[in-house]
């Protein structure tokens, strides 16, 4: 069974990225962060893609970043308009016209290793109704994935970006097949959560290039970092 890994980034110039870091280390930076650690997650992509059953994409939160070839090394497919859930349901509908999986996954948590995503992507494979879930840290999540349609009304139901959110997915996702849930992570959101993704990227046992680049990144940015009062 192939799985597809669409990572959902947003393109400096195009969109406001990563904007609750503005204030503690500016705009220009707060970018940079963002695109290393897309870059981490796509490594990471690509190590659990190397035996062919996982496919990565970069999911475009703007139609123009297609054309300007921003983000390179794996296809891509657009967001669309509308909420959160409007555009996960519609990369997720993308997909699963191509494969018989589909994992969606956030550029913030670049401390996750190929394992997790091999491990959704083998429980995936192997029922006819199944779906998977990595929680993050603040309540949210940084994964999910499924391997069979899922009615619209499901992802517009739970609240985004609040500290029930993975709660309440859960809940609206529940009747479409049965659970995985991964290790959680810490989503890097705030200065707040710099030192426990370094953390964790430190703890790494073979971290990709990238990983060590981000990790060596964030220790610089929270050098510079002003809190937010």
């Amino acid at each position: 069974m192939s799985c597809a890994v669409a990572i959902f980034v947003k393109t400096p110039q195009l969109s406001a990225v990563k904007t609750r870091l503005w204030p503690g280390i500016g705009r220009r930076q707060a970018e940079r962060l963002h695109c290393a650690s897309a870059a981490a997650v796509r490594s990471v992509v690509a190590q659990a893609g190397a035996n062919g059953t996982i496919r990565g994409y970069w999911a475009l939160a703007e139609a123009a970043a297609a054309s300007a070839a921003f983000w390179p090394g794996l296809a891509h497919v657009e967001q669309g308009e509308g909420s959160l859930g409007e555009r996960m349901a519609s990369v997720y509908r993308q997909l699963r016209e191509l494969h018989a999986g589909v994992i969606l996954v956030g550029a913030d948590a670049p401390q996750l290793q190929a394992d997790m995503l091999l491990q959704a992507a083998a429980w995936l494979a192997e029922g006819p109704a199944r779906l998977t879930l990595g929680r993050a840290a603040d309540g949210g999540f940084w994964l999910f994935g499924g391997n069979r349609d899922i009615a619209t009304p499901a992802w517009l139901e739970p609240r985004y970006s609040e500290a029930a959110t993975a709660d309440e997915f859960f809940r609206a996702m529940d009747a479409f097949g049965d659970w995985c849930e991964l290790a959680s992570l810490q989503d890097i959101d705030t200065l707040a959560d710099f030192a426990a993704v370094r953390a964790q990227l430190q703890a790494l046992p073979a971290a990709t290039v990238e990983q060590q680049g981000i990790c060596d990144l964030l220790a610089e940015l929270a050098t510079i970092a002003e809190p937010c009062t």
